[in-house]
């Protein structure tokens, strides 16, 4: 009768440590003064299971958040994406990933992701993680989006979106935010920067 106690605190202890490690990782990752920390991205995606952890030392990611159903700046943001890699050297072209994280899990499968990405690029990512997975990272990247009603629409809904891009390495560290434009300037500029000449 007294082993009950013991194992019952061992099981409590157990709980707390648990506890106490997700609390300290979302506390590393949390946004403070409201600028986004960036850190871990790892979701399926439309080239299996991604992870920036898979990216080279002398890589990065060009991360943007958006919805397949988008009618005008998502597919104008993936076109900028286009557009700046063309400007790129090919040395420097290699040393990027584009990515797409969808913000409708909802409609946006794997399958309608690779449909959409293969417009762009068979170089471009999109990634569809579950509600949980796509709130966390959209937290770390000070990333907010609601759904928008459309009842005399056939889509249902839409979804208001932020429209920045981020320049990550392979550990999350945002080395660059570059806010929405219908032209690649300032992306071209971004990643001219980070990757040199």
């Amino acid at each position: 009768m007294a082993r009950k106690p013991l194992w019952l605190g061992a099981g409590v202890a157990a709980v707390l440590i648990v506890v106490s490690g997700i609390g300290l990782y979302h506390y590393a990752f949390a946004p403070k003064d409201g600028e986004p920390v960036g850190g871990p991205v790892e979701m399926p995606s439309t080239q299996g299971d991604f992870s920036l952890t898979q990216l080279d030392d002398d890589q990065l990611a060009i991360l943007s958040f958006g919805y397949t159903f988008c009618p005008d700046i998502c597919p104008m943001t993936q076109s900028v994406k286009r557009q700046a890699l063309a400007q790129l050297s090919e040395e420097q072209r290699e040393r990027v990933v584009p990515v797409m994280i969808t913000v409708d899990p909802e409609r946006d499968t794997i399958e309608r992701m690779q449909e959409y990405m293969g417009f762009f690029g068979e170089e471009f990512i999109g990634a569809v993680g579950s509600q949980e997975q796509l709130e966390d990272v959209a937290a770390r990247y000070g990333v907010i989006w609601r759904k928008v009603e459309a009842p005399d629409s056939a889509m249902a809904y839409t979804i208001d979106h932020s429209a920045s891009l981020f320049l990550v390495n392979r550990e999350g560290e945002i080395l660059q935010r570059v806010l929405y434009s219908p032209t690649p300037h300032g992306l071209v500029s971004a990643l001219e920067s980070e990757l040199g000449s």
